[in-house]
């Protein structure tokens, strides 16, 4: 049976072979000469059978020592090829990076800093799984996570992206035909846009005295499970819809669509946070440089506004 030591005393026996003695190899390994004696021992002990002839003038090799020898040197120089290699994991930026997050996030943000980063690194590969679904990174296999709002009791180790602002907006073209609402309570007159099913972490229940029972007896006109055909039933002037910032942000800038700041968008105040997550402690250069990219094409603040 192959002892947890094995390679070590693979290695030290290696050393007395092509030293010719167990002092010369002590001092080249700056142990004693009985620290090397003793591993000799546990090799010879593990493998059941003897490898050197001593006396008190010579150090011979055995016939099994010989052969052991032989095929000592390639396995060596194949574990030193394997250290090597899985230690270059946490400093080349190769390998596949694993990536989960929102469909709409990840084509949006994610996508094109994937791009740039196989651009830089011809060695990297990415997978991006485009889900709600909160997924165990472990039994999935995932380097990165990229979550909104709150978040569950667990052991991964997140961090913040950024603040997760939800506006309320509607096309220039609707509120001119419609009106502009004053006040949350005059939504309830309106025409509304809403999440049909799925992780609803955007919902008009959010809004303080405006319920999701209320959303429905106002009149939820338009109902979809993707968030970029929720902004685009916006933009074609089909009600008021309740986005993130980082869905519409650029709208509102553009112009295309108006931000309803009412109530002072206290549901702002405490926002919650756009969250990356991970389980390795010290992840590789790979999730390292992946994160940095990511960080810089959101910008602090946020590309979207805030």
């Amino acid at each position: 049976m192959m002892t947890p030591a094995f390679a070590e005393y693979l290695a030290v026996f290696a050393d007395v072979v092509r030293a010719g003695s167990f002092s010369a190899a002590s001092r080249q390994r700056a142990q004693t000469p009985s620290a090397v004696v003793r591993q000799i021992d546990a090799l010879e002990q593990s493998l059941g059978t003897t490898l050197f002839i001593r006396s008190t003038r010579s150090l011979m090799l055995t016939d099994a020592g010989q052969k052991l020898y032989q095929r000592a040197q390639r396995l060596l120089d194949e574990l030193a090829d394997v250290h090597a290699e899985v230690s270059a994991f946490d400093t080349a930026v190769a390998g596949t990076l694993r990536i989960a997050c929102l469909p709409s996030f990840g084509k949006r943000y994610v996508l094109p800093v994937i791009a740039q980063l196989e651009a830089e690194h011809p060695h990297l590969r990415a997978e991006l799984d485009l889900t709600e679904r909160l997924y165990d990174p472990v039994t999935e296999r995932l380097d990165v996570m990229i979550r909104m709002g709150e978040l569950p009791d667990s052991t991964l180790i997140a961090s913040t992206l950024a603040p997760l602002h939800r506006f309320l907006v509607a096309s220039p073209a609707y509120l001119a035909r419609a009106g502009t609402p004053v006040s949350v309570d005059e939504l309830a007159r309106h025409r509304l846009i809403d999440k049909l099913h799925g992780a609803d972490l955007l919902g008009w229940k959010d809004l303080p005295g405006f319920s999701s029972e209320a959303a429905e007896n106002a009149g939820v006109f338009f109902r979809c499970d993707d968030f970029e055909a929720l902004r685009s039933a916006a933009l074609e002037a089909m009600g008021i819809a309740f986005l993130p910032a980082w869905m519409v942000g650029h709208d509102i800038q553009s112009g295309t669509l108006k931000r309803l700041n009412l109530e002072g968008e206290c549901w702002n105040i405490n926002a919650s946070r756009i969250h990356l997550l991970r389980a390795l402690p010290q992840p590789g250069a790979k999730v390292r440089v992946f994160i940095e990219a990511l960080r810089q094409a959101v910008g602090s603040p946020p590309v979207w506004g805030p």
